[in-house]
C-alpha cells in the first residue's frame, strides 16, 4: 500500500467524528482532488466517502455492542437520527447491526475453501448435483491478489463471495440492470429458502452465466473482410449506444447507495497539458496553441452544464456481454466508483480514433451517439461538448499512458487528427 494512502486512512481512523472530506486528504497528499480519489479508488477499492461510511458504521456499532446508548454514539458519528444510523448500516450490509453482530465478522479474510465445502454450500441451491467445481476467482492485474472469490459450477453457474458490504452493493445494481432489461454477471439466483444469498459468516451468491464478452464473439466472413480491409470498427453501434443508455439509467438509480467519487474530466484535461505538450514535442508532433485555448475556454464554459452521474469508466467490447447475435449486457461495473459526464461511456465505447478511413469511424461514432439519444436524450450542451469530450479523454489517456511509447504516440496523432477535423466530429449530431 502506498505510504500517502496508509496515512490518509490513520487520519481518517482519528477522525472519524470530524467531517472528514476527499479534497482535505487530497490536500493532505499533495494530490489534486481526482487523481487522489483515483488512487484511493484503485488501492482500497472503495471510494473515500463509502470508505468513511463504512468505517463509521463499524465504530457506531463497536461502540453501541459495548453498552453505550446508540442514540448518542451515532449522533457523534454524524447520523442524525438512530433510524438514520440503522437505514445505511441496512444498505451497507444486508442486514440490521444487530444480525449482524450475531455473525462471526470474518468476511474480510479470505479463506481457503475445499471443493468439499463449496458442494456443502452449493446444496441451498436447486441445480444439479455433482457439477464440476473450478477455481475461477478474479485477481487484481497488478498485485495478482485475488479480489473476488469465484468458482465456475459446471458450464452454466457461478459462485461468488467477497466483502459483504461489496456483494450487497453489487447486488442492488445488478437488479437496476434487470429492470433495464439488461444482464449481469452478478444476479442473484434464489436459494432454496427463497433469499438471494447464502447469508452466515460470509454471503455466497449463486448467479448464471451469461454470454460471452463482444470482442471473443465468432466472426462471421463478412466481419472478417470488413477488418481486414479496416473498413468497420463495431457491427453494433446503435445498439451500444443503447446499451449504454439502459445501463446509466439503471446506475443513476442506484448512485446514492453507491456513493460515487467525483471527477472532473475538464479539470483533468488540463492538468495533462504539460504532460501532452511534451509528448508533441518528443514525437514531432504538431497542434496549435489555438486548439488548447479552444479546449480551456470553450469546454470550461460547457462542462458545469453537463449531466453527472454514477457511470461504468470502461465500457469496451470486452465488458459487453454478447449473447444469441445480441449485446444483452455489461460486466465489470463492480470495479468502478466514479460520477462523471454521461458522455464519457459514450465516446469510449468507440474505441481509439480510427483515422483511416475517418468516414467509417464517423458513421460508427455517430450511430453510438444516436443509439444512447434514443432512450437517454443528449442535451444541448452534451451535443456540443461531443468533439470536447473526445479531446479531453484523449489527453488523459496519454498522461495516464506515460512512458507506455507505442500508446502515447498512437493518442498524439490522434489528437493532432482530431485537432485538424474539430468540424466532422462537432457537427455530428
Amino acid at each position: 500500500m502506498q505510504k500517502f494512502i496508509k496515512s490518509s486512512i490513520d487520519y481518517i481512523e482519528q477522525n472519524l467524528k470530524t467531517d472528514i472530506t476527499a479534497d482535505e486528504l487530497a490536500e493532505m497528499a499533495n494530490y489534486s482532488v481526482g487523481h487522489f480519489c483515483r488512487l484511493f479508488a484503485q488501492t482500497m477499492d472503495s471510494t473515500v466517502a463509502s470508505y468513511i461510511l463504512k468505517r463509521r458504521l463499524d465504530h457506531a456499532l463497536a461502540e453501541i455492542s459495548s453498552g453505550k446508548k446508540a442514540v448518542g454514539v451515532v449522533l457523534e458519528y454524524g447520523f442524525d437520527t438512530y433510524a438514520g444510523f440503522y437505514k445505511a448500516f441496512v444498505k451497507m450490509y444486508g442486514c440490521s447491526p444487530k444480525k449482524y453482530l450475531s455473525i462471526i465478522k470474518k468476511s474480510e479474510v479470505l479463506i481457503m475453501y475445499s471443493k468439499k465445502d463449496i458442494q456443502i454450500i452449493l446444496g441451498n441451491w436447486d441445480i444439479p448435483k455433482e457439477l464440476k467445481i473450478e477455481d475461477a476467482s478474479a485477481k487484481n492485474w497488478k498485485t495478482g491478489e485475488v479480489e473476488w472469490q469465484t468458482w465456475k459450477i459446471g458450464d452454466d453457474y457461478y459462485l461468488k463471495t467477497n466483502e459483504r458490504s461489496k456483494m450487497i452493493k453489487n447486488i442492488n445494481i445488478a437488479k437496476a440492470l434487470k429492470r433495464e432489461g439488461l444482464s449481469s454477471e452478478f444476479l442473484p439466483i434464489p436459494t432454496m429458502g427463497g433469499s438471494d444469498y447464502l447469508d452466515g459468516e460470509h454471503i455466497f451468491l449463486l448467479t448464471k452465466k451469461v454470454g460471452e464478452p463482444l470482442n471473443n464473439r465468432p466472426l462471421s466472413d463478412d466481419e472478417i473482410m470488413q477488418m481486414e480491409h479496416n473498413e468497420s470498427r463495431a457491427k453494433y453501434p446503435y445498439t451500444l449506444g443503447q446499451t449504454i443508455a439502459r445501463l446509466h439509467r439503471a446506475l443513476k438509480s442506484v448512485q446514492d447507495d453507491v456513493k460515487p467519487y467525483e471527477a472532473n474530466l475538464y479539470k483533468q484535461g488540463l492538468e495533462s497539458l504539460p504532460i501532452v505538450k511534451a509528448g508533441l514535442l518528443k514525437h514531432h508532433i504538431e497542434i496549435d496553441d489555438i486548439f488548447f485555448d479552444d479546449y480551456t475556454k470553450t469546454f470550461g464554459e460547457l462542462y458545469e452544464k453537463l449531466p453527472k452521474q454514477l457511470i461504468h469508466g470502461n465500457p469496451t467490447g470486452d465488458s459487453m456481454i454478447y449473447e444469441n447475435g445480441e449485446i444483452v449486457g455489461l460486466k465489470g461495473y463492480e470495479v468502478y466508483n466514479v460520477s462523471h459526464v454521461r458522455l464519457f461511456d459514450v465516446i469510449w465505447c468507440g474505441g481509439e480514433i480510427n483515422v483511416q478511413p475517418i468516414e467509417s469511424y464517423l458513421k460508427m461514432f455517430q450511430d453510438i451517439l444516436k443509439g444512447y439519444d434514443s432512450l437517454n436524450p443528449l442535451t444541448l450542451e452534451e451535443r456540443q461538448s461531443v468533439y470536447y469530450v473526445l479531446c479531453a479523454a484523449g489527453m488523459n489517456c496519454i498522461a495516464y499512458c506515460g512512458d507506455a511509447l507505442d500508446v502515447s504516440r498512437r493518442n498524439l496523432n490522434a489528437l493532432a487528427f482530431l485537432a485538424k477535423n474539430k468540424e466532422q466530429f462537432y457537427n455530428l449530431l
